[in-house]
């Protein structure tokens, strides 16, 4: 794995910390040379806590659940939004969306038990998966969550036997795989019909299955679930996406006489990794979805479904940076200049896996203008190990604390250990607060399980 080939057409954009609009959480500011979020000085929490560090916004976060949960109340009365927790989980920001309304999207045994943990109420609980293990539908339906989302016909069979072992009726969605083309990253793309998730619509698989379902005992159909991808900036994908599970629906209801009463189409909203990005609003996701669930529905003499959707990214992205101390600099004439921090694809896979993009700073130069093209490479073993790769930046220095903004999701729940790497702690900082919310990771901790 190697960086890709260094851009030596890009310049400097002179920007400096906060002219990088809407990668900035809500609470961004700078005084004098130093980056603030949440009133908290992040050169000096740098320095106290050690880096790498994860830092959220909380007033941010909470205010993009509060704007999700308020525009589909406003567009759709009779709906719901899951944060979709393998975005970003810790036992804290679940506490925070059970306060902010939210229901709760899992995938795993792992992140029910921490759901459990934080006392999240199980009826609002959404168990996604496509092999979930016989262990984990045991705990699921033991813990009494509210939907098991099923992704194939064997699961569903294992699913009513679990459930009649335990004299239970369980609740589920079947999830159906719409053949909808998101314009995003093939990695991140689950819609369309090559994939490992859900039932495939592919020679009518889905709709013959819907009756088998059906015939299962101790099982509840109470709805059809679909997700087309991730980072998704074309809102007419959730109307195509839309249109097709609703003629689904309604196809069902007239060969089976059942109409499912809730539909959930999933997440996916794109958001702003660098500062020229332009992704669409949570209003406009939720007017556009909300519009297209109720033309569909009248056109096709269908009931209005509850309709949910089940955000991650476009909930806590945006609310999260990664604080980095500079170690090393090298400069390869007329190929790259190299600026090494304390982390890398240990607490940020997404560039090495992705090519994805960031926007970085120095934290302690905040209010400086951007004169220098770098890449932020990692300490790790690996060529590819990078945060950024050809992005502009101020001058650094040995020492500097760089901030690289928009890490609030899959950063920490993607890490690992990789060459001995202690998982970083993650901070919260609200109203000139900082709360450790998860510890650093120490070596025992990493040894602990060994033998």
């Amino acid at each position: 794995m190697a960086l890709p080939a260094s851009d030596r057409s890009k310049q400097p954009d002179n920007r400096t910390a906060m002219e990088l609009g809407a990668v900035l959480p809500l609470t961004a500011e700078v005084r004098g040379d130093h980056l603030f979020v949440g009133g908290i000085d992040m050169v000096e929490l740098a320095r106290e806590q050690g880096t790498a560090l994860y830092v959220y916004d909380e007033a941010d976060l909470r205010s993009r659940m509060s704007r999700y949960r308020e525009a589909f109340a406003r567009e759709y009365p009779d709906s719901g939004v899951l944060y979709a927790s393998k975005a970003f989980m810790n036992k804290e920001v679940v506490r925070i969306a059970a306060e902010e309304g939210m229901e709760l999207d899992v995938s795993g045994g792992g992140e029910l038990a921490v759901a459990i943990a934080a006392g999240f109420p199980m009826e609002r609980v959404h168990v996604h998966g496509n092999n979930k293990t016989p262990q984990e539908l045991l705990e699921a339906i033991s813990a009494g969550v509210g939907i098991i989302v099923a992704d194939s016909r064997i699961e569903a069979a294992r699913i009513s036997q679990i459930a009649g072992e335990l004299g239970r009726t369980q609740r589920i969605y079947m999830r159906i795989t719409p053949g909808v083309e998101a314009d995003t990253h093939e990695y991140i793309r689950t819609g369309c019909e090559d994939s490992k998730f859900g039932f495939t619509m592919l020679d009518d698989f889905a709709f013959k299955c819907v009756k088998d379902v059906m015939a299962m005992p101790n099982l509840d159909l109470v709805g059809f679930h679909c997700h087309i991808g991730s980072q998704i900036f074309a809102l007419h994908s959730f109307d195509e996406a839309a249109e097709v599970m609703i003629r689904f629906a309604a196809r069902v209801k007239d060969a089976y006489g059942l109409e499912v009463s809730e539909l959930d189409l999933g997440g996916g909203l794109g958001v702003a990794y660098v500062a020229d990005d332009q992704p669409s609003t949570i209003e406009d996701f939720a007017r556009i979805t909300a519009e297209s669930v109720k033309r569909h529905c009248a056109e096709l003499g269908v009931s209005q479904p509850r309709l949910l959707v089940e955000p991650g990214r476009s909930l806590v992205a945006t609310a999260g940076i990664t604080l980095y101390t500079v170690g090393i600099l090298k400069t390869l004439p007329g190929i790259r200049k190299y600026v090494a921090v304390d982390g890398g694809m240990s607490d940020n896979i997404r560039t090495a896996l992705y090519h994805a993009s960031y926007e970085p700073v120095i934290a302690n130069k905040a209010s400086q203008p951007r004169t220098e093209i770098v890449t932020l490479c990692g300490k790790h073993c690996e060529s590819g190990d990078a945060v950024v790769v050809d992005m502009p930046i101020q001058t650094p220095d040995l020492g500097d604390i760089v901030a690289v903004f928009g890490t609030g999701a899959y950063c920490y729940s993607m890490a690992s250990n990789y060459n001995g790497q202690p998982r970083p702690a993650i901070v919260f900082v609200k109203d000139g607060e900082a709360r450790v919310v998860t510890r650093r990771e120490t070596y025992a901790d990493i040894m602990s399980r060994d033998l």
